[in-house]
């Protein structure tokens, strides 16, 4: 009775609709910019390491294009 009175509050709501945008936007960008659409490789190890070089490409170039706006402001 609890949890579905905090999931129909409005600070429920918000923390929903707020944890949604976030996890989409990224595998959003993943997909969709960086056309990146399936697995490759075969098997648990491998796959866990694909999305690991995945994931560690992605925060390279959030880092990079940061990096790039910083040094433009300056």
């Amino acid at each position: 009775r609890e949890v579905l009175e905090n999931l129909e509050c409005i600070h429920g709501a918000l923390l929903r609709t707020n944890r949604s945008i976030q996890a989409e936007g990224t595998f959003g960008v993943i997909k969709y910019d960086r056309w990146y659409k399936r697995m490759v490789r075969k098997g648990q190890q491998r796959v866990k390491l694909e999305i690991y070089l995945v994931s560690i490409g992605f925060n390279l170039h959030k880092f990079y294009n940061k990096q790039n706006r910083l040094q433009k402001a300056a």
